[in-house]
């Protein structure tokens, strides 16, 4: 939550008297303006207030919540300035295992090129989603997964035999490398249907939608296409890798998988975190975050974060009652992520 800064201000002494030392230079104050292309994304989109602005060109995080469709969508905007070189970013996101580890983080694993079997030996279902899917149905499951996905659990597990567990994780394996095998091959045409629920949800509609209500995307159009037309659009100067992790952010133990692009530009960089999968709350999320340099301040960059996520628990009545927490908790985790961001790059 956005707090606001409090200006103290300090008197100055001037020393009179002869022979007395000069007093020291007051350190120089940071510049009051921004790049222009951020400077004009705050004005066009976020319109943050006078405190928010004044506290972010103050060296704090600071985050906002973006306009969107509240029935099924959190958008939240995050920006703090970052004194240290963009590379020390680039470096340890590279190393996803090791930069989204601890804390919530259960397992992060990168995938292979091409994506194995072995990738996911770590996978392990929780004993609550392998109860669940001993009883699911198409239409009737907590467990996100398409109508084929759900009938394999229904056909191919033995749920009277000894090995439960491991014959579901096991099959949860080889889903998820189908799942990410065929994403590869044909983007998000690709991604899963959910049958979860009564009505179907079309998880490439859901991102497609997501993305062209995205300004950040927008501003700049060959990431755009790149994120709506993988793998037959290109992203120059860019690699990616897929991974997955086992998280524990919310009620229950999710498994997600994501696609993360890293694209180094004229003097700065955008990392965009796609997420494929999620077996509990999303239906798709994307994160961007733009690494802007700014000369004028120094060697360090400003890090721009917007971050959308669509569920389905944010609809109906009991998603009108918990709308509000939902919002605030993305918020709060969204000024976590930037203020641990900033002090272990600084650090």
């Amino acid at each position: 939550m956005v707090t606001r800064t409090r200006i103290l201000a300090l008197p100055i002494v001037l020393l009179a008297a002869a022979g007395a030392p000069a007093p020291a230079r007051a350190p120089q104050a940071p510049p009051r303006v921004l790049p222009p292309m951020l400077e004009r994304y705050l004005a066009e989109v976020v319109q943050p207030t006078p405190t928010e602005r004044a506290q972010m060109l103050g060296g704090r995080a600071v985050t906002k919540l973006l306009t969107a469709d509240e029935s099924k969508e959190v958008a939240v905007f995050g920006a703090v300035w970052i004194d240290a070189p963009i590379t020390r970013y680039l470096d340890a996101v590279r190393d996803i295992e090791s930069f989204e580890r601890g804390g919530g983080f259960v397992v992060t694993k990168r995938l292979s090129d091409p994506p194995r079997l072995e990738d996911f030996a770590a996978m392990h279902l929780p004993a609550e989603d392998v109860a669940d899917l001993r009883t699911c149905r198409v239409g009737d499951c907590e467990v996100k997964l398409s109508e084929r996905a759900l009938r394999r659990f229904q056909t191919e597990i033995n749920w009277k035999g000894p090995n439960v567990q491991a014959a579901a994780d096991a099959l949860m394996r080889e889903i998820l490398l189908e799942y990410v095998k065929g994403y590869l091959e044909g983007g998000n045409e690709r991604l899963a249907v959910y049958r979860d629920q009564s009505r179907p949800t079309f998880v490439p509609q859901e991102f497609r939608t997501m993305v062209e209500g995205t300004p950040a995307a927008n501003y700049m159009p060959d990431l755009r296409q790149y994120l709506l037309d993988y793998p037959s659009a290109t992203l120059p100067n860019s690699t990616s890798f897929l991974y997955w992790q086992e998280t524990r952010f919310g009620l229950k133990p999710t498994i997600r998988v994501s696609h993360l692009t890293i694209a180094e530009t004229s003097g700065g960089a955008v990392v965009a975190s796609k997420m494929l999968y999620a077996s509990h709350y999303f239906w798709t999320g994307l994160e961007v975050r733009t690494l802007v340099p700014d000369p004028s301040r120094g060697r360090g960059f400003w890090f721009v974060t917007v971050n959308r996520g669509r569920s389905d628990g944010l609809g109906g009545f009991t998603g009108r009652l918990i709308r509000g927490r939902v919002r605030s908790e993305s918020q709060k985790g969204s000024l976590a992520a930037l203020e641990a961001t900033k002090k272990r790059l600084e650090g």
